[in-house]
């Protein structure tokens, strides 16, 4: 049955398409239910691969429905059909992506930095206390809502820590992400504690945010973790970034540290250290993409 009519049943007015992959797409619709537009996320069972219905949906399934957050997408409704096809009903990110904002906007002013990246780090806190990782935060995966508030998205490569009989964390071994964001241990092959990457990954997304550019040039991933091991982070010149943002940065994104710097260390520094606001106060400063 076409996708229109099985959703159409459901209370669902299809719209326009948010993007598509082999087997999987998203759109936008209309609920009549919520009064809302929502996102729709369609996975076609039948054209994806073995490993990630075996092991990939279903971790992402049962996270959603256990993570109720402020600052992470909502999921509304997930049901299946018949042909095979999961509906994954989740809250729309009008403003659109962190990435497509500031390739519009360029570097963002500090007092909206502080606002999304606090907002950033509450999410993560809240998934890490739950021993739920993320495991491919990027700028493509944080929405912006209607008043500007950042929600993470795309739990496809989460999962759930496991622990060994001694209580010692198990490290993961799956290479997952975008290797612009990625912790050298990973980008090496090697097993990697999930929180930290998290938690360098982010260290990724604020120098984006400050900079409006990568730190890392992934064109030549040999150059690049070279200079991840050297513990270099080369701030634009042409850009005013504060001192104790560049100290959290560098923090963040320190090799030798990836062991023992997790998630609540970033959000006290950044509530701390960064005396983060919860509110912009031009808003008329970030127009719509």
């Amino acid at each position: 049955m076409d996708d229109s009519l099985v959703l159409k049943k459901r209370g669902y007015t299809l719209g326009i398409s948010l993007g598509e992959g082999s087997y999987a797409k998203v759109k936008s619709a209309y609920s009549e239910r919520l009064k809302t537009n929502v996102a729709i996320k369609i996975i076609n069972r039948r054209k994806a691969p073995a490993d990630f219905l075996e092991k990939f949906l279903p971790r992402e399934l049962e996270i959603l429905a256990s993570l109720n957050h402020r600052n992470i997408v909502k999921t509304f409704e997930i049901f299946e059909n018949s042909e095979g096809k999961v509906y994954m009903i989740m809250e729309l990110g009008v403003q659109g992506d962190l990435l497509e904002f500031i390739k519009f906007r360029g570097a963002l002013p500090e007092d909206f930095t502080r606002k999304l990246f606090k907002q950033l780090s509450l999410a993560i806190q809240f998934a890490h206390d739950l021993d739920v990782v993320h495991r491919d935060l990027k700028c493509e995966n944080l929405l912006l809502d209607k008043d500007f508030n950042l929600k993470v998205s795309d739990f496809g490569f989460a999962r759930r820590i496991n622990y060994d009989d001694a209580g010692q964390m198990i490290l993961s071994k799956t290479f997952c992400g975008s290797a612009a964001y990625a912790a050298p241990e990973v980008l090496q092959g090697l097993p990697y504690n999930p929180k930290v990457y998290d938690v360098w990954s982010m260290g990724v997304v604020l120098f984006i945010m400050l900079c409006g550019s990568m730190p890392y040039d992934d064109s030549n991933i040999k150059k690049m973790l070279k200079i991840q091991k050297e513990h270099r982070v080369d701030f634009p010149r042409s850009k005013t970034v504060p001192t104790e943002c560049k100290d959290l940065i560098y923090r963040m994104l320190n090799p030798d540290s990836m062991y023992n710097y997790g998630i609540s260390g970033t959000q006290t520094s950044v509530i701390q250290s960064w005396k983060v606001s919860n509110t912009v106060h031009a808003m008329p400063f970030f127009p719509t993409p």
